[in-house]
């Protein structure tokens, strides 16, 4: 199973809407946001099955969570985990050590995070921490795909506006 990874799209419609579609091609089956929507137009953009936490930029979170449920998503509130291909995915925005530690402290596969605006992939104890990078205030504009069978992480530049 390949599931597509982004985080930190701060209301950026279009360029969210792009994403998609460049993980759509590289066949994603499902798809984490790592939160920072800022706006629930940005989690319409999200046509593949999706999971969803918030981030510190979210604020109106029942319009969130109403999207999220319009689009079919699942919302893991602010961190949570879910068993996709065998695999046991904790996800978080990234902004709380608390809610790092509780969710490290759970030994998954894999930790997925956003927040910093940077991608990220290293192995702390067992766990591979994954940042896919954001579609805001960033040198490059990043999402990533990866493989559950394979382990195959790939980031995908998003061009345009």
């Amino acid at each position: 199973m390949r599931i597509g990874i982004l985080s930190d799209t701060h209301d950026q419609v279009a360029r969210t809407s792009k994403a998609v579609a460049l993980l759509i091609e590289q066949g994603v089956q499902a798809l984490i946001h790592c939160g920072d929507y800022t706006c629930p137009d940005v989690i319409y953009e999200c046509t593949v099955p999706g999971y969803y936490v918030f981030g510190n930029n979210d604020f109106d979170l029942n319009e969130l969570r109403g999207a999220m449920t319009v689009v079919g998503g699942v919302c893991l509130e602010w961190g949570g985990e879910v068993v996709l291909g065998g695999r046991r995915i904790a996800v978080t925005h990234g902004d709380s050590a608390c809610e790092f530690r509780r969710l490290a402290g759970l030994s998954p596969d894999y930790l997925l995070f956003g927040h910093s605006h940077q991608r990220c992939d290293e192995r702390r104890d067992g766990t591979r921490w994954i940042n896919p990078g954001a579609l805001h205030r960033a040198a490059e504009w990043t999402v990533a795909t990866l493989d559950l069978e394979t382990d195959d992480l790939q980031f995908l530049r998003v061009h345009g506006s």
